[in-house]
This record gives structure tokens, sequence and C-alpha cells, in this order.
């Protein structure tokens, strides 16, 4: 950040791509290659597509042979050859094959991008490393949210940075880490605890500390992710770049559908655009509807990882919305209706959480009294007594309340010169006070990375 704030604006952006190419080799400084050759690739067929015009569909299809197919290699060839082995016993010898980070997102990313350029919605771009700095932003590569280039295409080549856009971004950003450092870390040391990956511990789990261990997942899983994005969008906006929400508190919503209207929004609104609108969406048959909404959620669960649970998580919300569709439609109301989705989102993460078949069976077995698990212990008892308040903070952080006490505080500040005091200290003292309160907690605490860091 000092050297970007101190060089001339036209030497920004290729700060801005040094230092982003550096972030990105050091998770692995071989795979910076595949990033470049999948960008390079990107840039030529967008430019293919553009001076022929007659041709485009064969340069889109090579784009996506292309992309997919490295996606495929690195992402996927594992997951088949143990398939394969264990079916056919071939091959004799399965491949060991590293996934690049953040590989999932910038590939759709790319993707996104070149189709654009096909449907005429951007223009591409023709100098190759401002495709790179889009593809490579260090604020979001790794672990998304899937930036469209619509969105960032104007600001790479003029943005303005004001003192609001640093302020926002420096608070979002703090905001992020906290969440991070403090809530979700906190999350997964209870829910690992609660939850090892051993299946002699799940066997010997009560079923209360199942059913808390999975909650603590649940909320694990949306702060880690949502935190990240936090971090995104602030360090973006530092720099001018601003990126468009990817959650908007998904645990408050009040159907399935709804849910997936929150949640990772940049990765629905990808499989919307590029996948279920073009193979006719809902304006078609019940028998189409049905099938893209199956291929949709094969992919979704797909996109999530190279292992069953992935693809059962992506069926198993396949089954409930086509159930909102066709069978209860707008039957649940209110309460009931946010009741509902939790549940439904709360068994969902049960899934996702054990790619191990028998680990997941032994969960969902024992969730339901079904074994020789006790209903509750000692280790259950204590620690749900030493994280009650956590616990409660930690859902109070899902929810709308901090963003409304925000906005409502300077409303009545404006009567109230007590509450606008509070509001501008708090305003001014919010960003270092967490900045300070997350640095003390991952000092000396073992390597968290961030979960999707795997996808």
């Amino acid at each position: 950040m000092i050297i970007y704030t101190l060089v001339d604006d036209t030497k920004k952006n290729q700060v801005l791509l040094i230092f982003s190419l550096i972030f990105y080799s050091w998770g692995g400084p071989r795979y910076l290659i595949l990033l470049l050759v999948d960008t390079w690739a990107s840039w030529w067929f967008a430019i293919q597509i553009t001076r022929h015009r007659k041709q485009a569909k064969h340069y889109l299809l090579g784009e996506c042979v292309v992309l997919l197919g490295l996606l495929g290699i690195f992402k996927y060839t594992v997951f088949f050859c143990s398939n394969f082995h264990a079916w056919f016993g071939i091959p004799k010898v399965i491949p060991q094959i590293v996934l690049p980070i953040g590989i999932s997102f910038y590939t759709f990313q790319l993707l996104s991008y070149v189709i654009d350029v096909y449907r005429k919605e951007v223009k591409a771009q023709p100098k190759f490393w401002k495709l790179l700095l889009y593809s490579s932003l260090f604020h979001q590569c790794i672990a998304g949210p899937i930036v469209r280039y619509e969105t960032v295409a104007n600001e790479i080549e003029h943005r303005q940075v004001s003192q609001s856009d640093i302020y926002e971004g420096i608070r979002r950003f703090c905001v992020g880490l906290a969440k991070k450092a403090i809530l979700a870390n906190g999350c997964a040391s209870v829910a690992d605890t609660l939850l090892p990956f051993q299946q002699s511990a799940l066997q010997n789990q009560a079923i209360t500390g199942l059913w808390l261990g999975m909650l603590f997942y649940m909320l694990q899983i949306y702060l880690d992710f949502s935190a990240y994005s936090d971090m995104a969008i602030g360090m973006g906006r530092m720099v001018g770049f601003h990126y468009l929400e990817n959650f908007n508190y998904p645990y408050m919503a009040h159907s399935v559908q709804d849910f997936w209207r929150k949640w990772h929004i940049s990765l629905s609104t990808f499989f919307r655009d590029y996948v279920y609108i073009p193979l006719g969406g809902s304006r078609c048959s019940k028998t189409k509807f049905i099938r893209n909404m199956t291929i949709v959620w094969f992919l979704t669960g797909m996109w999530h990882g190279a292992s069953w649970n992935y693809i059962l998580w992506g069926l198993y919300y396949l089954v409930f919305l086509l159930l909102e569709r066709f069978v209860y439609g707008n039957r649940l109301r209110s309460i009931g209706a946010h009741i509902y989705t939790l549940f439904v989102v709360y068994i969902g993460w049960v899934i996702f959480r054990f790619e191990n078949g028998s680990q997941l069976l032994t969960v969902l077995a024992g969730m339901i009294g079904m074994g020789s698990h006790a209903f509750t212990s000692m280790q259950v008892h204590t620690l749900f007594l030493e994280n009650i308040f956590f616990l409660l903070f930690c859902i109070l952080a899902c929810t709308y309340i901090g963003k409304a006490i925000r906005h409502m505080l300077p409303v009545i500040g404006k009567s109230n010169a007590i509450i606008y005091t509070i509001y501008t200290w708090g305003e001014l003292l919010l960003p270092p006070v967490l900045l300070i309160l997350s640095v003390l907690a991952l000092i000396g605490n073992s390597y968290n990375p961030f979960l999707y860091f795997q996808f």
C-alpha cells in the first residue's frame, strides 16, 4: 500500500500487478505459470472472437476446452482415477496432483470474461497485462468473490480513491479479519473438538455433541467465507475497486431459494447466467426445467470439490428447490419458513463437512439416536457452558443487527448529541480495536487457513 500510494497514477496498475503476482507465487511459484497460461489463452480467444465474428463460436469453444480442461486435470484427475481404480482396478498407480490455489475462482472469472466478449456485453481487453491484472488481483483471486470483468473494467482504466473509500475499505477489512481470527477460528476450535475426522471418535461422540459441533461448524463456514469476502472487498476499495457483495446474511433466509440468493452470490449468479439461462432457465417444459436444475446443482456440487459428498450436497439442495417449486411453494410462512430453511441448511452442512462416507453416515445416524451414542457427556456440557456467550455472539454476527445499529445511530444522533458522539467515536475506534484484537487472537494460534482455499 505504501508503494502503491507513492507512485504516479500511471504506474499504479503495474505496481498492483507485480505485487499480485508475488502474492500468488507465495502459495506455489510453479502454479503461477498456470495462471499466466489461462489468462493468455483467455486474452487471445477474446481478441479472436472480436476480430472474427463468423468463427466466434469456435473460439468460445476453444476457451471452454482449454480452461475447463486444465481445471479438470488439476482438480478432478485424482477423483476420477481413484473411482476407476476402486471399480475396475485401473489405473494401477493413482497420480498425485496438487490443486493450485484459487484455480476454481480465476477460471470462472476468465470464462465469464470471454463469454461476455462473445455476447458483446464487454469489449475485449487489448493489453494482456491488464487482463492479467484482472485475473490475479490479490484481493480476491484465491478465494473469491468471483468478480465479473464488467464490474471492474472501467476501474482498471480509470479509478479515483476518496477518503471515504480508504476508511470504508479499512473498516471492512478489519471487520473481516476479526470475523476470521476471532469468530470463525473460535467456532472451528469447538467444531473440530466435537467432530474430529476419526471414525472411532465420531462413534463415541454423544448425540448432543454431534448437534452442537455441527452448529459451530455451520457458524464457522459462514463467518470464515464471508470474512474473506469482507477482506477482499475492503482491500479492493482501498485501491479504488468496488466489488459486488458476496453474502447478504444467508442465515436470515426464509426459503432454500432465498438462501442461495444470499449465499456466495457471485457463484450463484455465475451458474445462473452462464449455465441455467442458456439451457433455457425456467421458460421451458417441466421436464427440461428439472433437467436444467439438475445440471446446475450437479455442477455446483462438483465445483466445491472432487468428492462424492459435494455432489450429494448439490443434489440435496436440488431436491428442496424442486419441492419448493412444485410441492409446497409459498405455503411456509414467516418463522416456520425460517426454521425450515435453517434446518435444511444445517443438515446440508453435515453432508458438506464429511468427505468420508462412513463418517458421514455415522454422524447422520448418531444425530437421530441410532447406534451406541450416549445422549450427552461431560465434555459436551463443559464446552457448551464455556462457549455459550461466544455462541450467542456468533449467532448475532450472522444477523442484520450490527448493520441495523450502524444505520440507526446516526439517525438518532441528529437529535441526540450523546448518541452522535458514541457513533462518531465508535466509527473511529472500531477498525484499530478490531485489528488489535485480531492480531492478539492470531498470535500463537495454529495455522488455520480459510475454508474456501481448498476449492
